[in-house]
């Protein structure tokens, strides 16, 4: 079947509460108002149970089927948390917080899980337990991670898990989706290179953690180009470079550099870390100084287990009539965590033509409501019968 009809007469009502987590925007761990209503709705719509404060500020509701004979639960997540990005879009439910927007969607993906979930507590079409997570703290904090870590799983019987982001490019309400790795993991890493500072015009008498440091950044750049096959997928970047000294004559004592490293392969994770320890501390030592790296290991890659793919494709095919392959995507994504936990799949649905998520500018595209809450309620429909 097409979209269901249910979703095009509850579009209006979605749209509202989508707009008003637009102009309410929250960042990690600090969703409470978001939270809060989110709840407030799962209570209106008749969910069986209802739970706040998971993984800090996560919210869960468990919607129970006409009967329960083959014990079957089916989880549904969407994330909930904003960007500490300054809103230019003009809308009329543009961020209200200064400094702070829904950059990427998650204000999208929370009222679509919310139009599932009442019409899920309207219909009972399933046999089984539905169970619809709202998350905190994608956007860097590890929510996902979070929410596991307090018996997200155990606790709920959670046995698969399905995931959804919105995607500009694609059109709208199309979905695109691919088995395995999909997203890259995402880790950061933190160099701190030491010479000795000195005056600009007497460089002889200093160890210029400048001149290392910038080869150091040059440097980095051979472990993807030498030190990984071709063929596989591996970014190494450094994004900042810090001296301790602001001065136009002075040599800095200190200089930092931070940065990102993501791969789709956990061979080249291990690798991409011992490289950039082991380069770092080569480099300084070439000039006389000392290196100080570390690595934060933050999100694993994010693998659709291929069976779920399958079935979510499927899914998204009596939804929209197909479903393409996704590109592999090199961005992180804390849904990784909770395939770690259980089998599932992540599949994205266009956004149509608009600008990119992480962008000033960006904005979720109402018309993709019916297409999202369609393919939630379809994967707890057709997952668990009624028997």
């Amino acid at each position: 079947m097409p979209v269901k009809n249910r979703f095009a007469e509850l579009q209006a009502e979605i749209t509202a509460w989508r707009r008003d987590f637009h102009a309410h925007p929250e960042l990690l761990y600090e969703t409470h108002r978001t939270a809060a209503r989110v709840a407030e709705l799962l209570e209106q719509f008749g969910c069986d149970e209802i739970v706040t404060g998971l993984g800090r500020t996560g919210v869960v509701g468990v919607i129970r089927g006409r009967s329960d004979s083959a014990g079957r639960v089916v989880g549904l997540r969407a994330d909930m948390d904003a960007l500490p990005i300054e809103e230019e879009t003009g809308l009329d439910y543009a961020s209200k917080t200064p400094g702070v927007m829904h950059a990427c969607g998650h204000d999208g993906h929370t009222a679509m899980l919310l139009g599932a979930a009442k019409y899920l507590c309207e219909t009972r079409n399933f046999d089984g337990s539905a169970v619809v997570v709202f998350q905190p703290a994608e956007e860097g904090g590890g929510g996902a991670k979070a929410m596991c870590e307090d018996g997200l799983m155990e606790r709920f019987g959670i046995q698969e898990v399905y995931g959804m982001h919105n995607w500009p490019g694609m059109e709208v309400g199309s979905f695109h989706i691919r088995p395995g790795p999909f997203f890259a993991s995402a880790d950061h890493f933190r160099i701190e290179l030491e010479g000795r500072g000195g005056h600009a015009a007497k460089p002889h008498e200093t160890i210029d953690t400048t001149l290392m440091a910038s080869h150091l950044v040059v440097a980095l750049q051979s472990i993807a180009s030498r030190n990984a096959n071709p063929v596989e997928q591996l970014v190494v970047s450094v994004t900042s470079f810090e001296t301790s000294s602001n001065a136009y004559n002075v040599i800095p004592q200190k200089v930092v550099l931070k940065g990102t490293a993501r791969t789709l392969k956990p061979e080249l994770r291990d690798m991409a870390e011992a490289r950039i320890i082991e380069i770092s501390q080569g480099v300084a030592a070439t000039f006389g100084g000392t290196a100080r790296p570390k690595y934060l290991r933050n999100y694993p890659v994010m693998v659709n287990s291929g069976r779920e793919t399958d079935f979510a494709a499927g899914i998204a095919r009596t939804v929209s009539g197909e479903c393409g392959e996704a590109p592999l995507i090199m961005g992180g994504e804390d849904f990784a965590f909770m395939l770690e936990e259980r089998p599932g799949a992540y599949i994205l649905v266009g956004n149509g033509d608009t600008a990119a998520v992480h962008h000033a500018e960006y904005n979720f595209d109402d018309d993709v409501i019916p297409s999202g809450c369609s393919w939630f309620a379809e994967i707890v429909e057709q997952r668990m019968p009624v028997a």
